[in-house]
């Protein structure tokens, strides 16, 4: 990850999840952390999925200077075949629009 670290930003630990290959079924869920580096507290205004297969759920309060969050994204495996989605972030933040991914490859059951 090359994202840069400036004053009054979010910063994420990652920016994408990378699911490999997975079951149909399986569980989808991932966490994206950050931290609020700002001098006042961060809000984030809205967490929107490029589509309805993704759901994301952030934290709705204000998170301190210094302090971390952690947005967690849900992709419905049920749904087979290559993915790639992103989750745009708005904040208060300097870097105010953020762009997370994920992706991977969602395969069949494999019958026994």
């Amino acid at each position: 990850m090359n994202q840069s670290v400036g004053l009054d930003s979010i910063v994420f630990v990652k920016t994408t999840n990378d699911y490999g290959t997975i079951e149909q079924g399986s569980p989808g869920s991932c966490e994206f952390k950050f931290t609020n580096k700002k001098k006042s507290p961060l809000v984030l205004s809205n967490v929107k999925a490029s589509c309805g297969c993704t759901i994301a759920e952030w934290p709705k309060e204000p998170i301190l200077p210094g302090k971390t969050g952690v947005i967690k994204v849900n992709y419905n495996t049920k749904i087979t075949g290559t993915f790639s989605k992103t989750i745009t972030v708005n904040s208060n933040a300097a870097n105010g629009t953020v762009i997370l991914s994920i992706k991977g490859t969602v395969i069949p059951v494999a019958t026994k």
